[in-house]
């Protein structure tokens, strides 16, 4: 099978490659980011056909380094990696950011079935992807835990059947700390994930319970589900990796070690099961006990809101995105504390217009402009 990766160096794409690798599959074309050594690694490895950068001065470099591979660079090699050649096979997209979102719009269009880990693709689009979807009869499929977990349990059954489907969450790294206790925090507390090992974006997320909140507006798009009907739970050993609710009160779950290239191997492969060579048995023995404690909104304010934007609908979860991508990236600076992220967030939807029903070019300028607003008050660079 032929495989467009984005994202190859990330979390993500590194643990795509790692359940492909010596299997009977192709990368014809991948993306990175800043990480060009380890890309050369890849390169040397995979031999695709096709790679975009996100430099041009790492364009230019590789391009003398390997004359028989075509190279790209910034948004517009992401697109010509996404839709290169005219091979079959699937999109992988596993970019961090609203800059995956037009590279698998062109994936769609061009007939391409898409893995999908950015959630930032149906976060800001949900509606304008479904109807994509629908038009070009492609397959999207999730490809991490807690949405590969909802599809697992879903199989075999009449989606009119479903009553909720219960998302679970670790709780991220402060998941026993008090607001007042989150004053002091730093960086390297929020990396420090108790069960997961994720990218530096991703893990603050879980600590602000923004991915949690991106999931749940991710869900109501993949599913087609109300938000009404999408609960969220803290479960601090990340066994349960999400549950499906039934008409008649009958539960469904799934259940694994905390491995992401468990969904990702599910995903490349379905509709078979095939053992990725990493994922453990869980060893129920040395678990014991699975626990599970009701979701307080007054203490995870950005999942609450999560479920606010999503159910206005329009621009809105593009506003909560972007403000947050730019919050979190000023923490990682060490420009605000921790507990600013909420308040950047929160200031940023309150004081943007939404616009119902939006197109693609209303979804990209009010990213940008979300990103500039704050960006000027915390003098940073634009777009940052």
């Amino acid at each position: 099978m032929n495989i467009f990766l984005l994202g190859a160096t990330g979390s993500i794409g590194t643990q795509v490659l790692d359940v492909i690798r010596n299997k009977d599959f192709k990368i014809v074309s991948m993306s990175f980011g800043k990480n060009i050594d380890k890309a050369i690694k890849l390169i040397d490895e995979f031999n695709p056909e096709y790679v975009s950068c996100m430099l041009e001065e790492d364009m230019l470099f590789l391009s003398e380094k390997y004359s028989n591979i075509i190279f790209g660079y910034g948004d517009e090699g992401l697109v010509n990696c996404a839709t290169y050649s005219n091979k079959k096979g699937i999109l992988i997209n596993s970019v961090v950011g609203i800059s995956g979102l037009i590279p698998t719009i062109e994936a769609i269009k061009k007939g391409r079935n898409i893995l999908l880990a950015n959630k930032e693709t149906l976060v800001v689009a949900g509606d304008y992807i479904n109807k994509l979807v629908d038009e070009y009869n492609v397959k999207l499929f999730p490809i991490d835990s807690e949405h590969s977990a909802i599809w697992q349990c879903l199989n075999g059954n009449k989606k009119e059947e479903v009553n909720k489907i219960i998302i679970t969450a670790s709780g991220g790294s402060f998941r026993d700390k008090t607001l007042e206790q989150l004053a002091h925090v730093t960086l390297e507390d929020a990396l420090k994930h108790p069960n997961w090992e994720m990218g530096k974006k991703i893990t603050i997320d879980s600590a602000t319970m923004v991915n949690k909140g991106l999931e749940v507006i991710e869900a109501h798009h993949l599913f087609r589900i109300g938000y009404d009907r999408i609960e969220t739970i803290i479960h601090p050993e990340s066994i349960i990796h999400s549950m499906v609710e039934f008409n008649d009160k009958s539960i469904i779950a799934q259940l694994s070690n905390p491995d992401m290239r468990l969904p990702i191997a599910y995903a490349i492969n379905y509709p078979n099961r095939i053992d990725n060579g990493y994922t453990k048995s869980i060893d129920f023995e040395q678990i014991r006990t699975l626990n599970f404690k009701k979701m307080d909104y007054n203490r995870f304010k950005l999942l609450k809101l999560a479920y606010d934007v999503g159910k206005m609908g329009g621009v809105m979860p593009a506003v909560y995105n972007a403000s947050n991508e730019v919050a979190v990236n000023l923490f990682i600076d060490g420009k605000i504390k921790f507990l600013e992220i909420e308040e950047i967030v929160f200031s940023s939807v309150s004081k943007t217009k939404n616009i119902i029903n939006p197109t693609i070019d209303d979804i990209i300028n009010t990213d940008k402009y979300v990103r500039n607003q704050i960006c000027e008050k915390f003098d940073c660079e634009k777009g940052c």
